[in-house]
């Protein structure tokens, strides 16, 4: 419901801003702005987008938990769609995600929101587990294995028919 309310109302109200601010600029300073808030939206994206892969890796590297970092880069990449999207109401919400201070606001709500039932990074101090024959899951079977020689022809034994399996 909330989801038909917002592509409901979105439109409306963008269409709304630009007969009001159209109105009182006029055709063409709208459009300018409108092309403006585009390309100046799409250089933000891609520096604050870099700097979250860059907090995204770091994460990675320190073997920390990456949830914060994603977040932030699924929240710019979202920010990127609205200010590409012309409009002076999405580039209103898409320039406020682009603010880090907004950005973690939002966090927090969706921290008190949101029950994660358990997270883990490893056993070790390294963040791997390792497991040893005894622990080992029971859905891992174990195998051997024997290298064929391929670089042989096979020898085809005429008294025994062709296999099952090349049987059509």
């Amino acid at each position: 419901m909330w989801l038909f309310l917002a592509f409901l109302a979105v439109p409306l109200i963008e269409i709304g801003l630009f007969i009001q601010i159209g109105g009182a600029i006029g055709l063409f300073p709208t459009l300018a702005i409108v092309v403006l808030t585009a390309v100046l939206g799409t250089w933000l994206v891609r520096t604050q987008g870099a700097m979250a892969m860059g907090d995204l890796r770091k994460s990675f590297s320190e073997l920390n938990d990456p949830t914060e970092p994603l977040a932030h880069g699924a929240m710019i990449l979202f920010s990127g769609a609205l200010l590409l999207t012309p409009g002076f109401f999405t580039d209103a919400v898409g320039f406020a995600l682009l603010m880090p201070p907004v950005r973690v606001a939002i966090m927090k709500y969706a921290r008190k929101r949101i029950n994660a039932q358990s997270f883990s990074m490893g056993g070790n101090a390294q963040g791997m587990q390792f497991r040893s024959h005894a622990q080992q899951d029971e859905n891992v079977i174990d195998g051997e294995f024997a290298e064929v020689d391929t670089s042989k022809k096979p020898t085809h034994d005429p008294t025994r028919g062709p296999s099952g399996w090349t049987k059509h």
